[in-house]
């Protein structure tokens, strides 16, 4: 039985519950209206299953936005913000965003900018929006092939993580989540990447307990920082280079995109990379790390070419100060260090290190 974990203006809660607190948490508010916010994919195979359980005599409306990262735009937003005008939704209507980090993102979003503000309750289904999205409210779009340049940070009413819906994940999908998990190892628990780095030997049944150990980790540094002025910018570890290479892929007519935590796995080796050269993370640690997230992650050739297009997105992270690329990186594993800079010539050398 795993425990809800308090975040501060809400609650997560976890499998069995959850169909009973949802329940409870719509008759209480007496709403006027539910509207659940799905993409193709969820639509497909998630939308039933949760239909099944929903226990409510409100009327039920679903909108659906098309699946994938490049859909996290201001248009797509702006449908959905007509969908709910058409289908009268009004101030005491409900949000239910059912989906992974796109939908729970940009639902949120929508949710806090219609009519100035209506509630929503996020039901994450692929992983990384469980041990991610799920905690810390912030939602938003990106700009272009920006990462989410748009948006405020509001809690939702409630999560409800439900790890049956990982079974419709394909298994990049599963993976893609994995990263996040193994940056909350690498930024406050080294015990929690040790168990990590055996996932291998570790059953389906082992995962609702390390979900809830990461939105536990992920919790409690939030609830310290929430608008992310100070230590809540540990969880951007990966994230520096990671988003501008996911940028810079999502952006290319020639590559392949990828998937979110596949682009902060690659973020993560340059920035221990640069951990190693400025804050004195020993080299058999960097060894360490490079070789558990490449045996999950395979490799991706980032093409010579890109290096100077992925150097002027990082000009775009939202750490940055006064025109300085700031980066997260680590001391040690479990330690992280905040505001560290680097130039160029080096950032240059940890794409190589990546390649090579």
């Amino acid at each position: 039985m795993l425990k809800p974990i308090d975040a501060g203006t809400y609650h997560v809660f976890f499998n069995e519950d959850i169909y009973a607190e949802l329940s409870s948490l719509l008759s209480a508010k007496r709403y006027s209206g539910l509207f659940v916010l799905v993409d193709e994919n969820t639509h497909e195979h998630c939308l039933s299953y949760f239909l099944a359980r929903l226990q409510t005599e409100l009327p039920v409306e679903v909108i659906e936005i098309p699946a994938g990262e490049e859909n996290k735009q201001l248009e797509t937003c702006a449908g959905v913000w007509q969908s709910l005008s058409d289908l009268g939704a009004d101030r005491k209507s409900v949000m239910i965003n059912l989906g992974g980090g796109v939908v729970t993102d940009l639902g949120g979003f929508v949710a806090a900018t219609y009519m100035r503000g209506i509630d929503f309750i996020n039901i994450p289904t692929s992983l990384l929006a469980m041990v991610d999205a799920s905690v810390g409210g912030k939602t938003g779009v990106d700009l272009g092939g920006l990462k989410n340049q748009v948006g405020v940070i509001l809690d939702p009413l409630s999560v409800l993580v439900d790890v049956n819906y990982l079974e419709t994940l394909p298994q990049e999908q599963l993976r893609s989540g994995l990263a996040e998990m193994l940056k909350h190892g690498l930024i406050k628990d080294p015990a929690y990447w040790e168990t990590l780095c055996q996932m291998n030997k570790l059953t389906t049944d082992d995962l609702a307990g390390l979900i809830h150990h990461s939105v536990t980790l992920k919790n409690e540094v939030v609830k310290e920082d929430p608008r992310e002025s100070g230590l809540r910018k540990i969880l951007n570890f990966g994230h520096t280079l990671g988003h501008a290479i996911e940028t810079y892929f999502l952006e290319s007519k020639d590559l392949n995109t990828l998937l979110h935590g596949e682009a902060v796995a690659i973020g993560m080796i340059t920035e221990a990379f640069l951990s190693n050269e400025i804050c004195g993370l020993p080299q058999a640690r960097l060894e360490e790390i490079t070789r558990v997230i490449t045996d999950y992650f395979g490799k991706t050739e980032i093409p010579e070419a890109a290096y100077p297009e992925i150097l002027n997105l990082l000009r775009f992270d939202k750490k940055n100060e006064k025109g300085k690329i700031n980066f997260v990186l680590l001391e040690e594993i479990g330690k992280p260090v905040l505001d560290r800079t680097a130039d160029k010539d080096l950032i240059i050398k940890s794409l190589e290190y990546y390649n090579n």
